[in-house]
């Protein structure tokens, strides 16, 4: 990759998670059960990292602040208006997906 300063890198990837985050906005119809299912993340995991980012750097984001950024409105308002219920198929796939990530880790305990 291009070596950026420390500013321009950090200004780059500042833009393509406002990016990210636009997209997600645009396409609410994507379920975080979906994202979690086929990324292994969601609205919330970002909203997490976010709150992580900050402490990190010695700031207070409360997890609540954070998902308001992420989801550009109240977290309750935005799950009374455009999450669904997840389905019996899509909890069977998340299920799954998280067995397979369980079965994939090395064992803590033994050799990997």
């Amino acid at each position: 990759m291009h070596q950026f300063d420390e500013s321009t890198r950090t200004d780059i990837e500042a833009a393509a998670f406002r990016q990210l985050l636009r997209h997600l906005d645009d396409n609410k119809d994507v379920q975080n059960v979906d994202l979690m299912i086929l990324a292994d993340f969601c609205r919330n995991c970002l909203s997490k990292w976010l709150v992580t980012a900050a402490e990190a750097r010695g700031e207070s984001l409360d997890y609540e602040t954070a998902r308001e950024y992420v989801y550009g409105m109240p977290y309750s308002e935005w799950k009374a208006n455009h999450q669904l219920p997840a389905t019996d198929e899509q909890l069977a796939a998340l299920e799954a997906r998280q067995a397979a990530k369980k079965t994939a880790e090395p064992d803590a305990g033994g050799p990997a």
